[in-house]
Formats: C-alpha cells, structure tokens, sequence
C-alpha cells in the first residue's frame, strides 16, 4: 500500500531531468515495504561480491557537498529492506531491494497483462515516454567493461544484454536500458543506466548502492543517503515501518561516524570488492569479554580476504573463520548445552537453538562490534537471536567463507534501531541510536 507522509521545509537543489534547479520547501515522500516474513531455508543474501579488480571511483572531498534530491521514505521491514520508487514517465511504482552491497540497479520489465488476481507490479516500458534500450555499440557494451560479473553481449535483436551474478549464486539478467526515476511533476534523475529483467519468478529489483559508476546513487549524484531499520516485531500482521532517506537527515547531528577506507586504483586483490562501503571493524565483545580477534582479521590482506563493510542487502552478518571460530567458542562457553545439534542453517551458520530466545539471548548477552574513535554498534541480548522457522532461532551471524565471499559482512539484522547514514562525500559512516519505528 502506498503511504504518503510529511513534507520536510527547507532548500535544496534538485534535479529536473538534465537541469538542476532550486525547488523551496520540498521533500517527497514514498514507501518502502517488504516481503511477508516467512521460514527461511537460508537467510537473504543479495549483495554482489566481485572478484575482480575496478577502478575505484573518485569522490568529492567539500564537506558541505550535497545531493540534488532531499527524498525521505518509509520501508517496512522482514527479511529484507524494500523502497518503492516511481520509475518512467508516468512513472510507474516499482519495488527494489535497498542494496549498499551491490551496482547496476534493475527492474522487471514486462507487459502488463490484466489478469485475475491483478498483476504484478512490474514495469511495462511500452508505457514509458522516456524509456530507451542501449545498442550494442553503446560504450558500456564491450565485453572488456569491468563493471559486471560477465562481460556484456550483444543479443539477437541486437541490444546490449547483461549478466550479473551476486555472492549467493543468483544470476540476474536482462538488457540494459535508460531510464527516469520521477518523483514528481517537476523533480527527476536525468535517464540513469538500469537492467531490465525478464525473471518471471519475482515483481522486485535492487537499487544498488554501492561506490561504482552505474550504482544509483553515483549516477543521479547522490552524496548522502540514510536509513533506520526498525527491530522486527512477531506480533501477526504488523510489519513495523523505518525510514529511508536520500539527501539530508534532520537527525545526523547525534550520529558518531567513522571513516570509509578506499583502495589505490592499482591496488589488485582476487577478494576484493573496491566498490563496497569498507570499514574500519576493530573487535567483538560478547557480554563483558572482549574476544581474543586479531585487528588483522577484519582488514584486507594481500588477496583482499577479511575485507569490512556494512551492507543492507544481506540480513545475516557474516565473519571470516578467523573471527566466526572465536564468537561461537564463546557462544558455545555461554550456553553450549542449549545448542542445537547437527543444525546449520543454510549452510552458513551452527549457533542455532530450540526453546526460549529470551532466555538464551540473556545468557549469551549484548553483542558488541567496536570501530574506531570508540563508535560500537550494540546488539542488546533481547536482539541476539534470528527466527529462522520452526521453533529454531540462531545467532544471526554466518561464516562468509561458505559463500565464497571471505570478508566480513554487517548485515541488516545487526542494523535494527540504528541510523546508518552513507556520507559518500565526506568519506563516513555515520550511525546513531533510535526507535526506527518511530523514526522521521
């Protein structure tokens, strides 16, 4: 359902269309919802992981740089985190995945057939006036661009086709397009490059978020953007909502940030993912006890293994071996009667348990992961738990070398009740302490 919520008074600059223009006391606001919450076989995992080297892209250094939209939103929020955005001209309402991990946002593109129950809401490009397909002798239609898993081709009809496999073996594919974001009469992007999907099996794309060229936020120029996740509740039939923002939030000045690390362009890692928002992760505490974790486990070495960063398209955190070994052997001090035997959830994860979350999650106590200048993302004892179905909740941590990915990964279930703002032009994270769910 499409929820309309507050105008925020102030100035900014915006864009209409190619041309940037001043717009007085405007700010538009559109929901963000979710998927139902359901059992899982595994948790979601979006994010695209590349292991193969890009140029990193450049930034600007003006700390009072600020983005051409100021655009506040609400998502509600289960396993994964979803904003509507109108896209085309009329635009038409679209669900995406809010991905920080990923580039190349897309859609799914379809003609909309009338049907019974009504279709999808899926995108029907004939309907679209600003709405263009991208040749194959468009520049980004060379199998050498480095800004997809597997070189770009050229299809039967002659159109730029692409492939883009993510960390969990998901293969999004389709012809890259150009296209508007228009939120309103008078407010758009300029045509921004998106794919344009044919997967029947789903109505949702990904806005991707991440540092690279393509990624939503560098082409419509978009220096800050925020969101708060709210905790998840399991009262039936309530999904709580948070917010979602692009430009500036009114609540930063409370927010503790701490630095984006980048990478030389030169720098060559097979583990690497130069485009991800990395961080500068120095330890864990479980209750008191600070883990014996070397600071070097949560760095890039020389093949990029142990890479940092915070992404909201995975729902699970996922540690390296190195780290995951120390949290469970705690975990397994704390209440390793209480375990599980013989589970692991989506192969990723064997901190899992039968019986009373409450009373488990006491006894393991807050969890704690310390950044630098003191900045620490508290995960208090009641929220330590995932339900994974069944009766079984887990620690919601997993190890990412089992899904080839050997970094690790902050995921949005150790997101909850926080602001996570992405300052890209000042080169931070920020994160400030809320009631996400009550949160403007």
């Amino acid at each position: 359902m499409l929820l309309l919520f507050v105008f925020l008074a102030s100035l900014f600059l915006i864009s209409t269309q190619e041309t940037l223009m001043k717009n007085d006391s405007l700010s538009l606001s559109f929901p963000l919802t979710s998927l139902p919450h359901s059992p899982q076989t595994s948790p979601k995992f979006y994010s695209s992981f590349i292991s193969q080297t890009r140029k990193t892209p450049a930034h600007k250094n003006a700390a009072s740089s600020s983005s051409p939209y100021n655009y506040r939103s609400r998502f509600k929020y289960s396993m994964i985190l979803l904003v509507s955005l109108p896209i085309g001209t009329p635009p038409q309402s679209q669900q995406m995945i809010l991905d920080t991990g990923s580039q190349l946002s897309w859609i799914q593109c379809h003609k909309n057939v009338p049907r019974k129950p009504p279709p999808r809401t899926v995108f029907d490009p004939s309907l679209s006036s600003s709405f263009s397909v991208l040749p194959c002798n468009h520049p980004l239609c060379k199998p050498r661009i480095p800004d997809f898993t597997l070189p770009t081709s050229c299809d039967l009809n002659r159109l730029c086709h692409y492939s883009y496999f993510y960390a969990d073996g998901t293969l999004a594919e389709g012809n890259l397009v150009r296209e508007k974001i228009t939120f309103s009469t008078s407010q758009s992007t300029p045509p921004l490059i998106l794919g344009c999907a044919k997967d029947t099996s789903d109505d949702k794309g990904i806005l991707g978020m991440n540092l690279g060229r393509l990624s939503f936020a560098s082409q419509a120029k978009i220096t800050k953007f925020s969101y708060c996740v709210p905790t998840r509740q399991a009262r039936p039939g309530f999904t709580p909502t948070g917010s979602f923002y692009l430009g500036e939030n009114p609540n930063s000045a409370r927010f503790q940030y701490i630095s984006l690390l980048t990478f030389p362009q030169s720098q060559q890692m097979p583990n690497l993912d130069p485009l991800a928002h990395t961080v500068a992760l120095q330890g864990i505490r479980i209750g008191n006890k600070k883990l014996n974790i070397p600071v070097s486990a949560f760095r890039a070495g020389p093949s990029g293994a142990g890479q940092s960063m915070i992404d909201s398209g995975s729902e699970f955190t996922y540690l390296v071996d190195e780290a995951y070994n120390k949290v469970r052997e705690e975990v397994v001090r704390r209440v390793g009667p209480k375990l599980k035997k013989g589970y692991v959830y989506g192969g990723v994860s064997d901190m899992c348990f039968d019986g009373k979350a409450m009373e488990i999650g006491r006894l393991i106590g807050n969890m704690v992961f310390e950044f630098e200048k003191g900045v620490e993302i508290v995960i208090e004892k009641e929220r330590v738990l995932a339900a994974v179905g069944g009766g079984v909740h887990c620690v919601g941590i997993g190890r990412s070398e089992m899904l080839g990915a050997a970094s690790n990964i902050i995921g949005n279930f150790h997101q909850q009740n926080l602001w996570v703002e992405f300052d890209i032009a000042n080169r931070r994270v920020g994160f400030g302490k809320a009631d996400c769910s009550r949160s403007v």
